[in-house]
């Protein structure tokens, strides 16, 4: 069964302007799906298979004679130097969609595309499922950042059959894992950490050192949504912060983590200048962490945390599919005012609370509010996401969203 997915529109926009497209994102995301659904009369060819990777990797030319435009070649960074044959078939013809590439994002991969492509592809990320797409809404979505708040403007009430804020978390967004029979999700979580760390990890740190990356991914899963120290982790790991500094560079470029900076505008205040580090999915986390069912993952201590990574992370979805990922902050002073996301959009800002509450009013939201007034852009409205059914106005220039909207 296929699910529309959000990507959609750019990716066949990006087919119809460009000679090459590459789609990144962490493993088991949909990448494939996505592009042999859309484009069915490509070729396909697979570089995870060893006798493909290794005619590839000793017969370039012969490799992309047999395998000619139009063509997916999946997981192309098994084999990064065809970029610069690739690159060469371009320069001689430069006919729109001719090359789909995806691959698992790892920093020397996105480096070579860069370099070797540059002005040549486009770069699009796809990720686990949105809560759009597992609630079957990506048809008809905002083309823009504008056009979602004007929704978020009308939204009364929970989505017409939104999933469940504990389904939600618990399951992440990972196509099979939102799928899989409750018994089965650890086995496949299990299974993909194992994928992961023996496809794109072991390459990259040191043999000796795979119980303790294996013990830092646990140890930085139960740290979502927090500030980044990297020192803490280091201790706590038992190697240097250069090597933390090393992995978290990993696990951003394979799309596990990323990375919400401080907004660096001072409105008078002195701010926290660390980036807050979450997760891509909370199934994920849910795992690492070991929680196992929806009452677990509300009812403990990490509930909050995970709720924030859940939005967070969503929205950080929809700003990538628009090209504005970068927008998107956090802000904190170090007299206490937080507000968990502010998104830059022509010099306005927008800022945004996350909630696991049920029960809102103005008491609430005392961050927002004091964030207005510092900031003094009143006439830019603040918002709630939450689990609250009660949309609408919560504290003058404050509305309150259900998270089904995200």
């Amino acid at each position: 069964m296929y699910i529309e997915r959000l990507l959609e529109k750019p990716f066949l926009e990006a087919v119809n302007s460009f000679p090459a497209v590459f789609i990144g994102g962490p493993r088991r995301a949909g990448k494939t799906t996505l592009s042999r659904h859309l484009e069915s009369r490509y070729k396909y060819v697979l570089l995870d298979e060893l006798d493909v990777r290794k005619y590839a990797a000793e017969d370039p030319r012969g490799f992309l004679e047999r395998y000619a435009p139009p063509v997916i070649i999946d997981e192309i960074q098994n084999v990064p130097e065809l970029l610069s044959y690739i690159k060469a078939r371009i320069d001689a013809d430069k006919t729109p969609g001719q090359w789909i590439l995806t691959g698992s994002q790892q920093w020397a991969l996105m480096k070579g595309i860069s370099e070797t492509l540059a002005g040549r592809i486009a770069i699009l990320h796809l990720y686990p499922f949105t809560i759009t797409e597992i609630q079957k809404k990506a048809g008809d979505q905002p083309a823009n950042f504008e056009a979602f708040l004007k929704a978020w403007n009308k939204a009364q009430g929970p989505l017409k059959h939104a999933v469940s804020v504990g389904d939600w978390i618990i399951k992440g967004g990972y196509p099979e894992a939102v799928f899989a029979a409750d018994n089965a999700r650890k086995t496949w979580f299990s299974s993909y950490i194992q994928t992961y760390i023996d496809r794109d990890v072991r390459g990259n740190v040191k043999e000796g050192n795979l119980r303790d990356f294996e013990r830092f991914i646990g140890l930085l899963a139960a740290r979502t949504a927090q500030q980044l120290n990297t020192a803490a982790l280091a201790r706590d790991v038992g190697v240097t912060i250069p090597t933390i500094k090393a992995w978290l560079t990993l696990l951003e470029a394979s799309g596990v983590i990323f990375f919400v900076m401080p907004h660096h505008r001072n409105f008078g205040k002195r701010l926290i200048k660390s980036p807050k580090c979450y997760f891509m999915d909370t199934g994920l986390v849910c795992y690492l962490v070991g929680l196992q069912d929806p009452e677990h993952a509300l009812l403990g201590p990490m509930a909050g945390a995970l709720f924030e990574t859940a939005c967070v992370a969503q929205l950080y979805k929809r700003l990538s599919v628009w090209g504005d990922e970068r927008s998107l902050y956090y802000f904190r002073s170090t007299d206490g005012v937080e507000v968990d996301m502010l998104v830059e959009r022509g010099g306005i800002l927008t800022p945004i609370e996350v909630k696991l509450s049920s029960t809102l009013d103005s008491s609430r939201v005392p961050a927002l509010i004091k964030w207005r007034h510092i900031t003094q852009q009143t006439d830019s409205p603040g918002y709630v996401i939450s689990t609250s059914t009660h949309a609408g106005v919560i504290a003058k220039g404050v509305r309150n969203v259900h998270f089904s909207w995200l």
